[in-house]
């Protein structure tokens, strides 16, 4: 084959990734509310996988706190072999049921939490044991796999299941099952989010004004939103230390800061709620 040949049958197989996934839509939004229920009431959302599933999940989790503001503890990612695993191989890690139910019990899991459980063929053994010691606790469970009938969709609250069929090479699920499991943890860690408040319309009227790209997109959320110049707006970040939505309040209300972080206090920082 040549390479626009490879590519393009590559992209052929990738175009049955989102259908599949839309297939699953109900089960995905079963997954958002549960999720968001056991936030609201101070739990926290855990994934953990092995391999680029586990890899997956670490990224996802890791974006959440620039993007929407939250505790780096609020939405963890946990990983077959730790750290490490992230850029290397390690032999055996993602069959060592032992240390599934070591890494979960570390993150002292209860009740209140959500597990998440990330396997493309619903089998993996430290996947599974990560998941049955949080079942042993409590926790809410979900099982996103690409395998109907495996173990690990058996035995969760939810299960999510995206059958995005053999891989054009074969076996390597870091391929369509990557893709698929992507698309849902994009939507499932944003839909939770904007169920919370982080967000308001499309705006990201939560995350953290870390680098010189996000202080000009705070202040054009607070010149649209707040309905004032570009000047005002960067004015009123700087009193509020880059808050966006306090800003947006001082600007739409015209009050202090303290009012308007208490006015944000009294709707659970629901910004709607005051605009």
């Amino acid at each position: 084959m040549s390479a626009l040949e490879i590519v393009q049958a590559m992209n052929s197989e990738d175009k049955k990734v989102a259908e599949t996934v839309k297939q699953s839509l109900p089960e995905i939004a079963d997954a958002v509310k549960l999720i968001a229920d056991r936030l609201s009431q101070g739990g926290r959302l855990l994934y953990v996988g092995a391999g680029t599933s586990g890899r997956l999940g670490v990224m996802d989790a890791s974006e959440c706190p620039a993007t929407f503001g939250v505790s780096p503890e609020l939405i963890q990612g946990l990983i077959a072999g730790g750290v490490t695993a992230l850029t290397d191989e390690i032999e055996g890690v993602e069959d060592d049921s032992i240390a599934g139910e070591s890494v979960m019990r570390n993150t002292g899991v209860n009740r209140k939490d959500v597990v998440l459980g990330l396997s493309a063929s619903g089998t993996t053994p430290f996947v599974l044991a990560a998941m049955e010691y949080a079942n042993q606790q409590g926790s809410a469970r979900i099982g996103l796999a690409c395998e109907m009938n495996s173990v690990l969709l058996k035995n969760v609250d939810v299960a999510i299941c995206v059958p995005v069929g053999p891989e054009i090479l074969y076996g390597s699920t870091r391929l369509k099952a990557g893709t698929a499991q992507k698309m849902v943890l994009n939507m499932l860690s944003t839909a939770v989010m904007v169920k919370l408040g982080k967000v308001h319309n499309n705006h990201m009227v939560d995350l953290q004004v870390s680098n010189i790209k996000l202080v000009q997109r705070a202040e054009l959320m607070v010149t649209e939103i707040g309905e004032v110049s570009q000047e005002t707006a960067a004015k009123l970040l700087k009193e509020t230390g880059n808050n966006v939505k306090t800003a947006i309040v001082m600007a739409k209300s015209k009050i202090s800061v303290l009012e308007a972080e208490k006015n944000l206090k009294a709707v659970d920082g629901i910004l709607s709620k005051i605009l």
